[in-house]
């Protein structure tokens, strides 16, 4: 099932997050990994424009994904965020209907663009944001503070597109 954020996800995300992203040797200042609003994602998307979305499967949370309007982007843009996944949720199709979901939400909001900041630690994530048909930047755009990523992305989406 995939559904929106409850406050009482908060704690169980957080831990999906930084376990992901000490699984792959990504947990660096800079990161989602010591942003402290990695704890209290529920807060953080009740901002207008944001949107986050979990994962679960007999009431266990298998991770998250959404869409925010992060700080300095082009009119239009959101950002992809906070997309981690447990080790047994990878590879059986769950990121892409939690990216699918996301993208779908962005072009309801009205959004045109989705960005995204990653880092080469993460392969998979990065490939499989190229199948969605993310293509790469030469630099950041926005301000999102998370210096400790080198990988950006940006993928356009049309009012009409049918994702």
């Amino acid at each position: 099932t995939i559904r929106t954020i409850q406050q009482q996800d908060n704690a169980e995300l957080a831990q999906i997050v930084r376990a992901a992203l000490k699984e792959f040797g990504a947990n660096k200042p800079g990161t989602v990994y010591y942003d402290p609003t990695t704890d209290a994602l529920y807060q953080l998307f009740q901002k207008e424009g944001a949107m986050y979305f979990v994962a679960e499967e007999a009431g266990r949370l298998l991770g998250g994904g959404g869409i925010y309007p992060s700080d300095g982007l082009p009119q239009g843009t959101c950002e992809l965020v906070k997309m981690y996944l447990r080790p047994e949720a990878r590879g059986i199709g769950q990121g892409k209907e939690l990216i699918k979901k996301c993208l779908q939400t962005a072009q309801q909001m009205g959004y045109t663009q989705v960005y995204i900041e990653s880092m080469p630690e993460l392969k998979q994530a990065l490939h499989t944001y190229e199948k969605f048909g993310f293509t790469y930047l030469d630099g950041p755009l926005g301000n999102t503070g998370h210096f400790g990523c080198d990988r950006w992305m940006l993928r356009a989406i049309a009012p009409d597109e049918v994702l």
